[in-house]
């Protein structure tokens, strides 16, 4: 399909909500997201990151590690987050060379659609879990900046060029 250009922070359109998907057909937009994924060497890739204000975002946690897996969340939503939570330094194909440490639960249980309609639930825990969080953080208008405090954003931001 094609490779999109990916928006950089602070574009406003990170700060937007994302719509539902519904019904609707997203017509090669999933193939293309993979496509920038790839391509930009990152784990997951939401369509807000692309400029389509839509909530639905793709994975593939380990591929850098083996074999392909990749996956599409399609109006998805966390029905249930752990109590345990762990900071990792997370970064982000918006905002390239930058890493911040975000604090999230370890393991959250996800229902989603996935591009035949059907819906599904499980679990993730580990680095699917992280991307999962991470993207859906993109779906609800929020960059990893936004997770920590003014004073280390002000930190990390010192010096990064947009």
């Amino acid at each position: 399909m094609a490779v999109r250009p990916i928006l950089r922070w602070p574009d406003a359109r990170l700060a937007q909500v994302s719509a539902d998907v519904g019904d609707e057909v997203l017509d090669g937009l999933i193939a293309d997201m993979f496509d920038t994924m790839y391509a930009a060497n990152g784990r997951g890739l939401a369509a807000p990151q692309i400029g389509v204000m839509k909530r639905v975002f793709v994975m593939d946690a380990t591929w850098k590690d083996g074999d392909r897996s990749p996956e599409v969340f399609i109006d998805p939503g966390v029905i249930v987050a752990s109590k345990e939570v762990c900071t990792i330094g997370e970064g982000c194909l918006s905002i390239p060379g930058l890493t911040v440490p975000v604090e999230r639960p370890a393991a959250v249980t996800l229902g989603w659609r996935c591009e035949k309609g059907d819906m599904h639930m499980r679990d993730f825990d580990g680095a699917e879990a992280r991307v999962i969080q991470h993207e859906l953080d993109h779906l609800e208008s929020r960059v990893s900046l936004d997770r920590v405090s003014a004073e280390l954003r002000a930190e990390l931001l010192a010096g990064y060029a947009a």
